[in-house]
């Protein structure tokens, strides 16, 4: 699933409808950031949402390390650890999402 660049978004055409209610404090700091920008509620909502979504997806996927770490992990990749008791209860246990 590709995130389209806030250029994108902004000329992209909008064809899905979001609906949420917040608190008004909520909103009026919204309101009060997005006319710092120059920006509308609607423009601000999305582009901050699409930049946490991008963040939160880039951290479960991309990471880095200096030279001595990599190989570190390269070899903890190739060398797994020998299965014991502690590590087949945790393979065995449910997700937290699964409870």
């Amino acid at each position: 699933m590709d995130a389209p660049t806030t250029g994108a978004a902004s000329s992209a055409r909008k064809d899905a409808v979001v609906n949420l209610r917040m608190p008004s404090i909520v909103r009026d700091l919204i309101d009060s950031a997005a006319a710092v920008l120059g920006k509308t509620r609607t423009d601000f909502i999305i582009e901050s949402s699409r930049k946490h979504a991008t963040d939160v997806l880039l951290d479960q996927r991309l990471f880095t390390l200096n030279e001595e770490r990599y190989v570190a992990f390269l070899r903890a990749l190739d060398e797994p650890p020998a299965p014991n008791a502690r590590l087949k209860r945790l393979l065995s246990a449910k997700s937290p999402w699964e409870r």
